[in-house]
Protein backbone atom coordinates (compact mmCIF):
# COMPACT_ATOMS: atom_id res chain seq x y z
CA UNK A 1 0.00 0.00 0.00
CA UNK A 2 1.39 3.50 -1.19
CA UNK A 3 0.69 6.00 1.60
CA UNK A 4 0.69 9.18 -1.00
CA UNK A 5 -1.98 7.06 -3.69
CA UNK A 6 -4.38 7.73 -0.98
CA UNK A 7 -3.86 10.82 0.20
CA UNK A 8 -3.81 12.22 -3.25
CA UNK A 9 -6.79 10.52 -3.88
CA UNK A 10 -8.28 12.12 -0.94
CA UNK A 11 -6.86 15.72 -1.85
CA UNK A 12 -8.40 15.96 -5.35
CA UNK A 13 -11.62 14.18 -5.34
CA UNK A 14 -15.17 16.09 -3.91
CA UNK A 15 -16.91 14.64 -1.09
CA UNK A 16 -21.07 15.10 -1.32
CA UNK A 17 -21.85 17.15 -4.41
CA UNK A 18 -25.07 19.16 -5.02
CA UNK A 19 -27.80 17.79 -7.84
CA UNK A 20 -30.21 19.24 -9.69
CA UNK A 21 -33.32 17.71 -9.79
CA UNK A 22 -34.65 14.91 -11.83
CA UNK A 23 -32.18 12.41 -12.17
CA UNK A 24 -29.39 14.37 -13.60
CA UNK A 25 -25.66 13.24 -12.66
CA UNK A 26 -22.37 15.50 -11.97
CA UNK A 27 -18.56 15.16 -14.23
CA UNK A 28 -16.22 14.34 -10.94
CA UNK A 29 -12.96 14.71 -13.00
CA UNK A 30 -11.49 18.04 -13.75
CA UNK A 31 -11.72 17.25 -17.17
CA UNK A 32 -13.98 14.56 -18.72
CA UNK A 33 -14.22 13.55 -22.33
CA UNK A 34 -17.08 13.09 -23.89
CA UNK A 35 -17.47 10.21 -26.81
CA UNK A 36 -19.19 10.12 -29.72
CA UNK A 37 -20.26 6.41 -28.65
CA UNK A 38 -20.00 3.72 -25.56
CA UNK A 39 -16.07 3.24 -25.26
CA UNK A 40 -12.67 5.13 -25.53
CA UNK A 41 -12.75 3.97 -29.31
CA UNK A 42 -15.17 6.66 -30.35
CA UNK A 43 -14.31 10.16 -31.17
CA UNK A 44 -13.98 12.75 -28.30
CA UNK A 45 -16.56 15.31 -29.43
CA UNK A 46 -16.64 17.38 -25.84
CA UNK A 47 -14.98 18.23 -22.77
CA UNK A 48 -16.29 18.58 -19.47
CA UNK A 49 -15.24 20.14 -17.11
CA UNK A 50 -15.97 19.28 -13.11
CA UNK A 51 -19.27 20.15 -11.76
CA UNK A 52 -21.00 19.80 -15.23
CA UNK A 53 -24.27 18.46 -14.46
CA UNK A 54 -25.77 16.51 -17.49
CA UNK A 55 -28.84 14.80 -17.94
CA UNK A 56 -29.63 11.63 -18.65
CA UNK A 57 -30.65 9.83 -21.91
CA UNK A 58 -30.17 6.53 -21.77
CA UNK A 59 -27.37 3.84 -21.59
CA UNK A 60 -25.13 0.87 -23.64
CA UNK A 61 -25.92 -2.84 -23.45
CA UNK A 62 -22.09 -3.80 -23.66
CA UNK A 63 -20.66 -5.07 -20.47
CA UNK A 64 -17.58 -5.72 -21.15
CA UNK A 65 -17.20 -1.68 -22.06
CA UNK A 66 -18.13 -0.71 -18.58
CA UNK A 67 -21.29 1.03 -18.26
CA UNK A 68 -21.74 3.69 -20.69
CA UNK A 69 -24.38 6.89 -20.56
CA UNK A 70 -26.21 8.82 -23.34
CA UNK A 71 -26.10 12.43 -22.13
CA UNK A 72 -27.46 15.83 -23.04
CA UNK A 73 -25.13 18.85 -21.74
CA UNK A 74 -26.39 22.34 -20.46
CA UNK A 75 -25.38 23.63 -24.42
CA UNK A 76 -27.63 21.14 -25.55
CA UNK A 77 -24.99 18.97 -26.94
CA UNK A 78 -25.26 14.76 -26.67
CA UNK A 79 -22.76 12.52 -26.52
CA UNK A 80 -21.76 9.73 -23.98
CA UNK A 81 -19.86 9.51 -20.93
CA UNK A 82 -18.32 6.54 -18.43
CA UNK A 83 -20.65 6.16 -15.57
CA UNK A 84 -17.36 5.42 -13.50
CA UNK A 85 -16.34 9.40 -13.59
CA UNK A 86 -20.01 10.59 -12.68
CA UNK A 87 -21.39 11.31 -9.68
CA UNK A 88 -25.03 9.50 -9.32
CA UNK A 89 -27.69 10.34 -6.56
CA UNK A 90 -28.85 7.31 -4.55
CA UNK A 91 -32.26 7.67 -6.30
CA UNK A 92 -31.27 7.35 -9.91
CA UNK A 93 -31.25 3.61 -11.42
CA UNK A 94 -28.63 3.57 -14.05
CA UNK A 95 -30.00 -0.02 -15.15
CA UNK A 96 -33.83 1.53 -15.59
CA UNK A 97 -32.30 4.14 -18.83
CA UNK A 98 -33.37 2.82 -22.06
CA UNK A 99 -30.44 1.28 -23.61
CA UNK A 100 -29.35 3.74 -26.93
CA UNK A 101 -27.96 2.03 -29.70
CA UNK A 102 -24.38 2.78 -30.31
CA UNK A 103 -23.86 5.31 -33.40
CA UNK A 104 -23.15 3.61 -36.91
CA UNK A 105 -19.66 5.39 -37.11
CA UNK A 106 -16.26 6.50 -34.70
CA UNK A 107 -17.49 9.99 -35.15
CA UNK A 108 -14.62 13.30 -36.12
CA UNK A 109 -12.85 14.54 -32.79
CA UNK A 110 -13.20 17.75 -31.66
CA UNK A 111 -10.92 20.47 -32.89
CA UNK A 112 -9.53 22.03 -29.54
CA UNK A 113 -9.42 25.34 -30.65
CA UNK A 114 -11.94 25.81 -33.57
CA UNK A 115 -10.64 28.33 -36.76
CA UNK A 116 -12.85 30.85 -37.50
CA UNK A 117 -15.39 30.23 -39.39
CA UNK A 118 -15.32 31.49 -43.48
CA UNK A 119 -17.25 34.43 -44.51
CA UNK A 120 -20.01 33.29 -46.22
CA UNK A 121 -19.55 34.83 -49.84
CA UNK A 122 -16.13 33.07 -49.69
CA UNK A 123 -15.79 29.56 -51.39
CA UNK A 124 -14.86 26.75 -49.31
CA UNK A 125 -11.56 25.38 -49.30
CA UNK A 126 -10.79 22.45 -51.39
CA UNK A 127 -10.64 19.14 -50.04
CA UNK A 128 -6.99 18.41 -48.87
CA UNK A 129 -4.78 16.40 -51.19
CA UNK A 130 -2.34 13.88 -50.04
CA UNK A 131 1.49 15.92 -49.45
CA UNK A 132 3.99 15.03 -51.99
CA UNK A 133 6.87 13.66 -50.92
CA UNK A 134 8.93 15.41 -48.55
CA UNK A 135 6.22 18.02 -47.56
CA UNK A 136 3.71 17.89 -44.93
CA UNK A 137 2.75 20.19 -42.44
CA UNK A 138 5.28 20.94 -39.41
CA UNK A 139 4.70 19.39 -36.19
CA UNK A 140 6.44 18.21 -32.95
CA UNK A 141 5.95 15.19 -31.20
CA UNK A 142 4.74 16.25 -27.47
CA UNK A 143 5.86 12.90 -25.52
CA UNK A 144 7.61 9.73 -26.19
CA UNK A 145 5.83 7.85 -28.51
CA UNK A 146 6.13 4.75 -30.78
CA UNK A 147 6.78 4.77 -34.25
CA UNK A 148 4.89 2.44 -36.04
CA UNK A 149 4.49 0.64 -39.65
CA UNK A 150 1.00 0.96 -39.40
CA UNK A 151 -1.99 2.69 -37.55
CA UNK A 152 -2.49 0.48 -34.46
CA UNK A 153 -0.68 -1.06 -31.61
CA UNK A 154 -0.68 -4.22 -33.33
CA UNK A 155 2.03 -2.86 -36.22
CA UNK A 156 5.38 -2.98 -35.96
CA UNK A 157 7.62 -0.65 -33.87
CA UNK A 158 9.98 1.22 -36.10
CA UNK A 159 11.30 3.60 -33.39
CA UNK A 160 10.94 5.17 -29.81
CA UNK A 161 10.39 9.29 -31.01
CA UNK A 162 11.06 11.49 -27.90
CA UNK A 163 9.42 14.70 -26.91
CA UNK A 164 10.84 17.84 -28.90
CA UNK A 165 11.08 15.50 -32.24
CA UNK A 166 10.40 17.53 -35.42
CA UNK A 167 8.17 15.65 -38.07
CA UNK A 168 5.94 16.29 -41.15
CA UNK A 169 2.54 15.37 -40.95
CA UNK A 170 1.27 13.66 -44.41
CA UNK A 171 -2.17 12.22 -43.48
CA UNK A 172 -4.05 10.45 -40.71
CA UNK A 173 -6.93 7.97 -39.99
CA UNK A 174 -10.45 8.53 -41.10
CA UNK A 175 -11.15 9.21 -37.84
CA UNK A 176 -8.41 10.93 -36.63
CA UNK A 177 -6.67 8.60 -34.12
CA UNK A 178 -3.50 7.88 -35.45
CA UNK A 179 -1.15 10.29 -37.70
CA UNK A 180 1.08 9.18 -40.73
CA UNK A 181 4.34 11.51 -40.39
CA UNK A 182 7.69 11.74 -41.40
CA UNK A 183 10.85 12.23 -39.69
CA UNK A 184 14.72 11.96 -39.80
CA UNK A 185 13.84 10.19 -43.38
CA UNK A 186 11.46 7.57 -41.69
CA UNK A 187 7.80 7.34 -42.24
CA UNK A 188 5.12 5.97 -39.78
CA UNK A 189 2.07 6.19 -37.60
CA UNK A 190 1.88 7.68 -34.76
CA UNK A 191 -1.01 8.20 -31.88
CA UNK A 192 -3.01 11.66 -32.19
CA UNK A 193 -2.82 12.09 -28.69
CA UNK A 194 1.37 12.69 -28.78
CA UNK A 195 1.81 15.31 -31.46
CA UNK A 196 1.35 19.19 -31.98
CA UNK A 197 1.18 20.54 -35.14
CA UNK A 198 2.72 24.08 -35.84
CA UNK A 199 -0.52 25.40 -37.13
CA UNK A 200 -4.10 24.11 -38.37
CA UNK A 201 -5.86 20.80 -37.36
CA UNK A 202 -5.30 17.39 -37.79
CA UNK A 203 -8.91 16.78 -39.47
CA UNK A 204 -7.76 19.22 -42.29
CA UNK A 205 -4.99 16.42 -43.04
CA UNK A 206 -5.72 14.13 -45.93
CA UNK A 207 -6.84 10.81 -45.21
CA UNK A 208 -4.07 7.90 -45.75
CA UNK A 209 -3.81 4.23 -45.43
CA UNK A 210 -0.23 3.57 -46.13
CA UNK A 211 1.63 1.06 -44.33
CA UNK A 212 5.36 1.18 -43.86
CA UNK A 213 7.65 -1.30 -45.57
CA UNK A 214 10.92 0.51 -45.47
CA UNK A 215 12.59 0.76 -42.29
CA UNK A 216 15.55 3.42 -42.49
CA UNK A 217 18.29 3.30 -40.21
CA UNK A 218 18.11 6.20 -38.01
CA UNK A 219 20.99 8.61 -37.83
CA UNK A 220 23.56 8.87 -35.20
CA UNK A 221 22.76 12.03 -33.89
CA UNK A 222 18.94 11.17 -33.74
CA UNK A 223 20.06 8.75 -30.55
CA UNK A 224 21.28 11.26 -28.62
CA UNK A 225 19.22 13.07 -25.89
CA UNK A 226 16.95 8.91 -25.62
CA UNK A 227 16.18 8.34 -22.48
CA UNK A 228 17.32 5.39 -19.75
CA UNK A 229 15.80 2.90 -21.95
CA UNK A 230 16.75 3.98 -25.75
CA UNK A 231 14.19 2.06 -28.15
CA UNK A 232 11.46 -0.50 -27.98
CA UNK A 233 12.63 -3.67 -28.50
CA UNK A 234 10.78 -6.68 -30.53
CA UNK A 235 9.39 -8.98 -27.77
CA UNK A 236 10.74 -12.55 -27.24
CA UNK A 237 8.96 -15.34 -27.40
CA UNK A 238 7.23 -16.24 -23.98
CA UNK A 239 5.68 -19.36 -21.76
CA UNK A 240 1.99 -19.58 -21.24
CA UNK A 241 1.74 -16.99 -18.54
CA UNK A 242 -0.81 -17.15 -15.58
CA UNK A 243 -3.26 -20.13 -16.42
CA UNK A 244 -6.43 -20.55 -14.36
CA UNK A 245 -7.38 -18.32 -11.48
CA UNK A 246 -5.60 -18.02 -8.63
CA UNK A 247 -5.47 -15.22 -5.01
CA UNK A 248 -3.35 -14.83 -2.49
CA UNK A 249 -2.17 -12.46 0.29
CA UNK A 250 1.21 -9.93 0.36
CA UNK A 251 3.28 -11.10 3.53
CA UNK A 252 5.57 -9.23 5.34
CA UNK A 253 6.83 -11.84 7.66
CA UNK A 254 5.45 -14.93 6.19
CA UNK A 255 4.92 -16.18 9.73
CA UNK A 256 1.12 -17.12 8.65
CA UNK A 257 1.28 -19.61 6.18
CA UNK A 258 -1.36 -22.08 7.79
CA UNK A 259 -4.08 -19.43 8.00
CA UNK A 260 -3.39 -18.53 4.30
CA UNK A 261 -3.77 -22.18 3.09
CA UNK A 262 -6.97 -22.43 5.24
CA UNK A 263 -8.48 -18.92 3.19
CA UNK A 264 -7.84 -20.83 0.47
CA UNK A 265 -4.70 -19.17 -1.02
CA UNK A 266 -2.34 -20.70 -3.01
CA UNK A 267 -0.16 -17.36 -3.83
CA UNK A 268 1.93 -14.97 -1.74
CA UNK A 269 3.65 -11.51 -2.61
CA UNK A 270 6.89 -9.93 -2.22
CA UNK A 271 8.02 -6.99 -2.87
CA UNK A 272 12.01 -6.48 -3.72
CA UNK A 273 13.75 -3.02 -3.64
CA UNK A 274 16.26 -2.80 -6.85
CA UNK A 275 19.88 -1.12 -6.32
CA UNK A 276 22.36 -0.66 -8.94
CA UNK A 277 24.45 -3.27 -9.23
CA UNK A 278 22.71 -5.42 -7.26
CA UNK A 279 22.68 -9.35 -7.85
CA UNK A 280 19.54 -11.17 -8.24
CA UNK A 281 20.33 -13.43 -5.93
CA UNK A 282 19.15 -11.09 -3.12
CA UNK A 283 15.80 -12.20 -4.26
CA UNK A 284 16.06 -16.60 -3.57
CA UNK A 285 15.37 -16.41 -0.18
CA UNK A 286 11.94 -15.31 -0.68
CA UNK A 287 11.30 -17.87 -3.71
CA UNK A 288 12.38 -20.70 -1.48
CA UNK A 289 9.92 -19.52 1.65
CA UNK A 290 7.56 -19.40 -0.31
CA UNK A 291 7.65 -22.49 -2.52
CA UNK A 292 8.59 -24.58 1.14
CA UNK A 293 5.39 -23.52 2.38
CA UNK A 294 3.26 -24.76 -0.80
CA UNK A 295 2.63 -21.28 -1.91
CA UNK A 296 3.67 -19.56 -5.86
CA UNK A 297 5.32 -16.53 -5.52
CA UNK A 298 4.93 -13.32 -6.78
CA UNK A 299 8.23 -10.76 -6.84
CA UNK A 300 7.26 -7.21 -7.06
CA UNK A 301 10.45 -5.55 -8.14
CA UNK A 302 10.79 -1.38 -8.03
CA UNK A 303 13.62 0.86 -7.72
CA UNK A 304 15.38 1.92 -4.83
CA UNK A 305 15.25 5.78 -5.68
CA UNK A 306 12.80 6.92 -8.52
CA UNK A 307 15.42 9.51 -9.74
CA UNK A 308 17.31 6.79 -10.78
CA UNK A 309 15.19 6.11 -13.70
CA UNK A 310 16.55 8.93 -15.55
CA UNK A 311 20.20 7.68 -15.52
CA UNK A 312 21.84 6.45 -18.80
CA UNK A 313 21.97 2.64 -18.27
CA UNK A 314 19.65 2.06 -15.56
CA UNK A 315 16.88 0.46 -17.87
CA UNK A 316 19.31 -2.30 -19.07
CA UNK A 317 20.66 -2.37 -15.38
CA UNK A 318 17.28 -3.44 -14.33
CA UNK A 319 16.78 -5.90 -17.14
CA UNK A 320 19.80 -7.65 -16.12
CA UNK A 321 18.86 -7.98 -12.72
CA UNK A 322 14.85 -9.19 -12.88
CA UNK A 323 16.42 -11.84 -15.56
CA UNK A 324 18.41 -13.16 -12.77
CA UNK A 325 15.64 -13.34 -10.58
CA UNK A 326 13.80 -14.64 -13.27
CA UNK A 327 16.33 -17.26 -13.15
CA UNK A 328 16.05 -18.54 -9.69
CA UNK A 329 12.28 -19.56 -10.80
CA UNK A 330 9.57 -17.24 -9.53
CA UNK A 331 6.32 -17.63 -10.67
CA UNK A 332 5.71 -14.16 -11.17
CA UNK A 333 7.41 -10.62 -11.56
CA UNK A 334 5.46 -7.35 -11.14
CA UNK A 335 7.53 -5.07 -13.40
CA UNK A 336 7.61 -2.00 -11.02
CA UNK A 337 5.13 -0.37 -8.81
CA UNK A 338 2.61 3.02 -8.92
CA UNK A 339 4.79 4.39 -11.40
CA UNK A 340 2.33 7.38 -12.54
CA UNK A 341 3.25 8.81 -9.07
CA UNK A 342 6.97 10.75 -8.30
CA UNK A 343 7.02 8.66 -4.95
CA UNK A 344 8.33 5.76 -7.28
CA UNK A 345 9.12 7.39 -10.43
CA UNK A 346 11.33 10.85 -11.04
CA UNK A 347 9.40 14.11 -11.03
CA UNK A 348 9.25 15.39 -14.42
CA UNK A 349 9.52 12.08 -15.98
CA UNK A 350 6.17 9.90 -15.22
CA UNK A 351 5.49 9.05 -18.52
CA UNK A 352 3.86 5.82 -20.02
CA UNK A 353 5.84 5.45 -23.03
CA UNK A 354 9.28 5.43 -21.21
CA UNK A 355 8.19 2.71 -18.84
CA UNK A 356 6.76 0.39 -21.77
CA UNK A 357 10.79 1.32 -22.76
CA UNK A 358 11.31 -0.38 -19.25
CA UNK A 359 9.01 -2.81 -19.25
CA UNK A 360 10.38 -4.26 -22.91
CA UNK A 361 13.36 -4.35 -21.81
CA UNK A 362 12.29 -6.35 -18.73
CA UNK A 363 9.96 -8.70 -20.25
CA UNK A 364 12.83 -9.80 -23.08
CA UNK A 365 15.47 -10.55 -20.14
CA UNK A 366 12.28 -12.48 -17.64
CA UNK A 367 11.15 -14.33 -20.83
CA UNK A 368 14.91 -14.89 -21.91
CA UNK A 369 16.03 -16.63 -18.45
CA UNK A 370 12.73 -18.55 -17.57
CA UNK A 371 9.78 -18.46 -20.12
CA UNK A 372 7.19 -19.53 -17.78
CA UNK A 373 7.55 -16.44 -15.48
CA UNK A 374 4.40 -14.40 -15.55
CA UNK A 375 5.23 -11.01 -16.12
CA UNK A 376 2.60 -8.53 -14.92
CA UNK A 377 2.89 -4.75 -15.34
CA UNK A 378 3.59 -2.30 -12.76
CA UNK A 379 0.03 -1.30 -11.09
CA UNK A 380 -0.03 2.55 -11.29
CA UNK A 381 -1.55 4.27 -8.07
CA UNK A 382 -5.73 4.52 -8.33
CA UNK A 383 -5.85 8.43 -8.27
CA UNK A 384 -7.63 11.35 -9.55
CA UNK A 385 -4.49 14.34 -8.44
CA UNK A 386 -3.62 15.39 -12.12
CA UNK A 387 -5.08 18.75 -11.57
CA UNK A 388 -4.48 18.99 -8.12
CA UNK A 389 -0.58 18.07 -8.79
CA UNK A 390 0.60 18.23 -12.06
CA UNK A 391 1.51 15.72 -14.54
CA UNK A 392 4.92 16.31 -13.45
CA UNK A 393 4.21 14.82 -9.78
CA UNK A 394 1.24 12.71 -10.66
CA UNK A 395 -0.89 10.82 -13.84
CA UNK A 396 -4.10 9.57 -13.11
CA UNK A 397 -4.12 6.04 -13.66
CA UNK A 398 -7.12 5.87 -16.28
CA UNK A 399 -4.61 7.72 -18.60
CA UNK A 400 -1.84 6.08 -17.95
CA UNK A 401 -2.53 2.84 -18.62
CA UNK A 402 -4.57 3.99 -22.07
CA UNK A 403 -0.65 5.74 -22.34
CA UNK A 404 0.82 2.42 -21.97
CA UNK A 405 -1.29 0.36 -24.17
CA UNK A 406 -0.84 2.98 -26.98
CA UNK A 407 2.62 2.46 -26.31
CA UNK A 408 2.49 -1.55 -27.08
CA UNK A 409 3.12 -2.00 -23.70
CA UNK A 410 0.64 -5.53 -24.24
CA UNK A 411 2.69 -7.41 -26.26
CA UNK A 412 5.24 -7.10 -23.11
CA UNK A 413 3.06 -8.79 -19.98
CA UNK A 414 0.75 -11.25 -19.72
CA UNK A 415 -1.44 -9.72 -17.27
CA UNK A 416 -2.08 -6.11 -16.49
CA UNK A 417 -1.12 -4.92 -13.18
CA UNK A 418 -3.89 -2.95 -11.06
CA UNK A 419 -4.56 -1.48 -7.40
CA UNK A 420 -7.88 -1.06 -5.41
CA UNK A 421 -7.34 -0.28 -1.91
CA UNK A 422 -9.61 2.66 -1.36
CA UNK A 423 -13.41 0.83 -1.05
CA UNK A 424 -15.98 1.73 1.83
CA UNK A 425 -18.39 0.02 0.12
CA UNK A 426 -18.98 -3.58 -1.17
CA UNK A 427 -17.41 -4.58 -4.43
CA UNK A 428 -21.04 -5.60 -5.61
CA UNK A 429 -22.07 -2.30 -5.76
CA UNK A 430 -21.45 0.68 -8.86
CA UNK A 431 -22.30 3.52 -6.88
CA UNK A 432 -23.28 4.74 -3.28
CA UNK A 433 -20.01 5.40 -2.05
CA UNK A 434 -20.61 8.81 -0.18
CA UNK A 435 -17.27 10.47 -1.24
CA UNK A 436 -18.73 10.32 -5.02
CA UNK A 437 -18.96 7.53 -8.05
CA UNK A 438 -15.47 8.27 -9.12
CA UNK A 439 -14.27 5.12 -10.98
CA UNK A 440 -11.78 4.40 -8.20
CA UNK A 441 -13.96 3.70 -5.37
CA UNK A 442 -15.23 1.07 -6.85
CA UNK A 443 -14.34 -2.82 -7.44
CA UNK A 444 -16.06 -2.80 -11.00
CA UNK A 445 -14.90 0.93 -11.86
CA UNK A 446 -11.09 -0.73 -11.43
CA UNK A 447 -11.92 -4.05 -13.42
CA UNK A 448 -13.78 -1.87 -16.36
CA UNK A 449 -10.82 0.89 -16.77
CA UNK A 450 -8.04 -1.09 -16.79
CA UNK A 451 -9.64 -4.29 -18.93
CA UNK A 452 -10.90 -1.30 -21.85
CA UNK A 453 -7.95 0.09 -22.00
CA UNK A 454 -6.41 -2.52 -23.50
CA UNK A 455 -9.41 -3.69 -25.25
CA UNK A 456 -9.56 -6.71 -23.23
CA UNK A 457 -6.81 -8.20 -24.91
CA UNK A 458 -4.74 -8.59 -21.59
CA UNK A 459 -6.68 -10.00 -18.35
CA UNK A 460 -6.05 -7.62 -15.11
CA UNK A 461 -4.02 -8.46 -11.77
CA UNK A 462 -4.69 -7.33 -8.84
CA UNK A 463 -1.47 -7.06 -7.30
CA UNK A 464 -3.24 -5.18 -4.02
CA UNK A 465 -6.82 -5.49 -3.37
CA UNK A 466 -7.76 -4.80 0.32
CA UNK A 467 -9.79 -2.84 2.61
CA UNK A 468 -8.75 -0.51 5.77
CA UNK A 469 -10.25 -0.98 9.03
CA UNK A 470 -9.02 0.47 12.26
CA UNK A 471 -11.14 -1.88 14.45
CA UNK A 472 -8.77 -2.81 17.55
CA UNK A 473 -6.50 -0.60 16.39
CA UNK A 474 -7.64 3.00 17.05
CA UNK A 475 -8.15 5.81 15.21
CA UNK A 476 -6.87 6.57 11.57
CA UNK A 477 -4.47 9.41 10.55
CA UNK A 478 -6.90 12.22 9.03
CA UNK A 479 -5.62 11.05 5.41
CA UNK A 480 -6.77 8.03 5.86
CA UNK A 481 -10.65 8.61 7.74
CA UNK A 482 -12.84 8.13 5.03
CA UNK A 483 -12.13 4.08 6.39
CA UNK A 484 -12.87 4.60 10.16
CA UNK A 485 -16.08 3.33 9.99
CA UNK A 486 -15.16 -0.20 8.53
CA UNK A 487 -15.59 -3.05 10.61
CA UNK A 488 -13.55 -6.10 10.49
CA UNK A 489 -16.37 -7.95 9.47
CA UNK A 490 -16.91 -5.90 6.27
CA UNK A 491 -13.16 -6.39 5.77
CA UNK A 492 -13.72 -10.15 5.55
CA UNK A 493 -16.85 -10.21 3.54
CA UNK A 494 -15.92 -7.60 1.03
CA UNK A 495 -12.60 -9.64 0.38
CA UNK A 496 -14.68 -12.97 -0.30
CA UNK A 497 -16.90 -11.05 -2.69
CA UNK A 498 -14.13 -9.64 -4.60
CA UNK A 499 -12.59 -12.53 -5.19
CA UNK A 500 -15.29 -14.65 -6.11
CA UNK A 501 -16.39 -11.47 -8.29
CA UNK A 502 -12.53 -11.51 -9.86
CA UNK A 503 -12.54 -15.02 -10.33
CA UNK A 504 -16.04 -15.37 -12.28
CA UNK A 505 -15.87 -12.01 -14.33
CA UNK A 506 -13.18 -14.29 -16.51
CA UNK A 507 -11.29 -10.62 -17.07
CA UNK A 508 -9.26 -11.34 -13.56
CA UNK A 509 -6.33 -14.07 -13.29
CA UNK A 510 -5.10 -13.00 -9.66
CA UNK A 511 -6.08 -11.28 -6.65
CA UNK A 512 -3.25 -10.45 -4.07
CA UNK A 513 -5.03 -9.28 -1.11
CA UNK A 514 -3.15 -6.25 0.15
CA UNK A 515 -1.66 -7.58 2.99
CA UNK A 516 -1.39 -11.14 5.48
CA UNK A 517 0.63 -9.59 8.58
CA UNK A 518 1.64 -6.13 8.44
CA UNK A 519 1.96 -3.94 11.83
CA UNK A 520 2.84 -0.83 11.02
CA UNK A 521 -0.02 1.64 12.07
CA UNK A 522 1.29 5.11 12.06
CA UNK A 523 1.34 7.73 9.10
CA UNK A 524 0.58 4.63 6.97
CA UNK A 525 -1.43 2.70 8.51
CA UNK A 526 -0.98 -0.71 6.85
CA UNK A 527 -1.98 -2.97 9.67
CA UNK A 528 -5.40 -1.52 9.21
CA UNK A 529 -5.86 -3.37 5.89
CA UNK A 530 -3.72 -6.89 7.64
CA UNK A 531 -5.99 -9.78 7.34
CA UNK A 532 -4.50 -10.75 10.89
CA UNK A 533 -6.01 -8.48 13.44
CA UNK A 534 -4.43 -8.05 16.90
CA UNK A 535 -4.74 -10.97 18.75
CA UNK A 536 -4.03 -13.21 16.04
CA UNK A 537 -7.61 -13.36 14.30
CA UNK A 538 -8.48 -13.17 10.69
CA UNK A 539 -12.12 -13.00 9.85
CA UNK A 540 -10.75 -12.94 6.34
CA UNK A 541 -9.27 -16.29 6.00
CA UNK A 542 -12.78 -17.90 7.54
CA UNK A 543 -14.44 -15.79 4.70
CA UNK A 544 -12.23 -16.41 1.85
CA UNK A 545 -12.47 -20.20 2.91
CA UNK A 546 -15.77 -20.15 1.86
CA UNK A 547 -14.95 -18.95 -1.79
CA UNK A 548 -13.71 -22.12 -2.88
Amino acid sequence: MTLIAVVLAALVLPGLVTYAQGGDVTVVPDLLNMRHGPGSEYAITAKLARGTVVALLGRDDIPANGLWLYVRTPDNALGWLLSDYLDVPAGVDLEALPVQAPPPDLGTPMQEDAAPAAPADQPEAPAAQAFPEGTGVPAQITAAVNMRTGPGTSYRVIRTLQPGTSALAKGRTDVIDWVFISTGGQDGWVYYEFIQLTSGFLSSLPVVNTIVTEIVAPAAEAEQGAPAGGAIPAPVAGGAGLTGFGYGGHVDSFAYPNLMARAGMTWAKRQIRFTRGASGGVAAGAINQAHANGFKILLGIVGANPNDVTQPGYYEDYARFVGEVAALGPDAIEVWNEQNIDREWANGAIDPASYTQLLAQAYNAIKSANPGVAVISGAPAPTGAEGAFGTAAVWNDDRYVRGMAAAGAARYMDCIGAHYNEGIVSPNQTSGDPRGNYYTRYFWGMVNTYSSAFGGARPVCFTELGYLSPEGLGPLPGSFAWGGDTSVAEQAQWLADAVRLSRNSGRVKLVIIWNVDFTNYGADPMAGYAMVRPGGGCPACDALAGVR
